[in-house]
């Protein structure tokens, strides 16, 4: 397609072409619209989109974008998570980054993590019948 073309469907769907897409060079603009698309906006992907964005919140708290941060909340928001599940997803990574910073910071050993997360989940399993 060309940018023109790529810029109009872009219209279409978003109801107007943001500077972000305007200022992608010739060569890159139809690629970085179709992954958008098909993988942010598309409801045929394996995650739902309520989801992808909450996941995307998470990693915007993270690397502590606040572009992608206000972008994802308020997707997650159309797409129908609560306020609740929100601040979940937004615990999530505070907990996860938290655990991150300290097992690496100790050096733990890896081999032996998997080792002991595979016994736990075994356990898990055992439970759950």
């Amino acid at each position: 397609m060309s940018r023109a073309e790529v810029e109009r469907e872009v219209e279409e769907t978003l109801g107007l072409v943001p500077v972000w897409l305007r200022d992608l060079p010739d060569s890159l603009v139809e690629s970085e619209w179709t992954t958008f698309k098909n993988l942010q906006l598309s409801d045929a992907t394996a995650i739902p989109n309520k989801y992808k964005e909450l996941i995307g919140l998470a990693v915007s708290g993270a690397t502590r974008c606040h572009y992608c941060t206000y972008f994802h909340s308020q997707a997650a928001r159309l797409f129908g998570a609560t306020e609740e599940e929100i601040i979940e997803a937004s615990l999530m990574a505070k907990h996860t980054m938290g655990w991150s910073t300290f097992l690496n910071a100790m050096e733990y050993d890896h081999d032996e993590f998997v080792r002991e997360f595979d016994q736990i989940a075994d356990h898990f399993r055992s439970q759950m019948g």
